[in-house]
């Protein structure tokens, strides 16, 4: 678990009060908007540097920086969104582990005032387990992706996640190949851009602006989730890897990956054998400079298979290192 994202299913706490920042009026009911176009963004075959030597957080295990071979590879220019998750859902019947489970898990600041109490999580008391919250509905009953249609699909679990990819044809990414993708063909920074977070005050990620977790002030155009394709894409291709949502990857975390594979150039890895969470990576919407640093494509969380939130989706690899025409779905 991190500071924004909710961590393990049945992380405990107890009920919180209402928070102090609306939803978002809803437009009305409509049918839902086309998927983008999309893209698969190719990467060729070589080495880069993976991790980094200047860690915000070492516990986490991003640290030290090590060569990594990868062989070519195609990753979509986007997370999944919604279009295409209700284009699976209505070909097989998916229901979501959030559906099955009855709750998920939404940032208090977008739910209204007069929001009934409920669990929270008692590290993070900003999370709200919220009954029928789940992709269809991100903020509980009530709310719809009908006017989210090109927004990433949320409250998506890593089993979900797996699910949507073998319909498709696709894969997760492992997490080198996520790395390597979303730095963009730069090693060494921490953005995919540069070092800077906001060069000359530009705002090139949707990340919480304001005072966590009271106030997000929107400066850069978004509160909660943007549709896919807001900000410029990096180097290779590949819009918004960091901020907006996590991004759920193959492999399992262990904080002492990269320590382990270090002391050589290691090829394709695939992280441990086994674990208990899986790998999440790219920060989210909710990520902010006073408490959770981990909008960089350095930085590494995870979270159980089974877990979900309103900050959580996934973007897929093909099968094969083939055409750049758009994914599936």
């Amino acid at each position: 678990m991190s500071c924004c994202s909710p961590g393990a299913r049945g992380a405990g706490g107890t009920a919180v009060p209402g928070a102090s920042s609306p939803v978002a009026p809803q437009a009305p009911p409509a049918s839902p908007s086309s998927a983008p176009a999309g893209a698969w963004c190719p990467v060729g075959a070589g080495p880069f540097r993976m991790g980094t030597d200047d860690p915000g957080y070492p516990a986490d295990g991003e640290s030290p920086a090590h060569e990594v071979v990868l062989g070519a590879y195609r990753i979509a220019a986007h997370t999944v969104t919604n279009q295409q998750f209700a284009a699976f859902v209505a070909a097989t019947g998916h229901v979501t582990t959030a559906e099955e489970i009855g709750t998920s898990f939404v940032f208090a600041g977008l739910l209204p005032d007069d929001f009934p109490p409920t669990r929270g999580v008692a590290a993070a008391p900003w999370w709200r387990e919220v009954p029928g919250a789940s992709w269809q509905q991100p903020e509980g009953a009530g709310s719809h992706v009908r006017d989210r249609g090109r927004h990433p699909v949320v409250h998506v679990s890593w089993l979900d996640a797996v699910a949507f990819a073998a319909w498709s044809g696709t894969r997760l990414p492992t997490e080198a190949e996520w790395e390597r993708a979303a730095r963009g063909g730069r090693d060494g920074d921490h953005f995919p851009w540069g070092q800077e977070r906001e060069p000359a005050g530009e705002h090139r990620m949707n990340v919480f602006q304001g005072t966590f977790p009271q106030h997000d002030t929107g400066a850069d155009g978004w509160v909660g989730t943007c549709p896919v394709g807001s900000y410029p894409a990096n180097g290779l291709g590949l819009h918004e890897v960091t901020g907006n949502v996590w991004e759920w990857c193959a492999d399992w975390f262990a904080d002492d990956t990269y320590r382990r594979r270090a002391a050589a150039a290691v090829r394709d890895p695939r992280g441990p054998a086994t674990g208990e969470a899986r790998v999440l990576r790219g920060g989210s919407y909710l990520c902010h400079d006073s408490y959770c640093r981990r909008y960089r494509v350095d930085a590494r969380s995870s979270s159980t298979p089974d877990s979900s939130a309103g900050n959580v989706g996934f973007r897929v690899v093909a099968l094969d290192a083939g055409s750049s025409e758009a994914p599936p779905g």
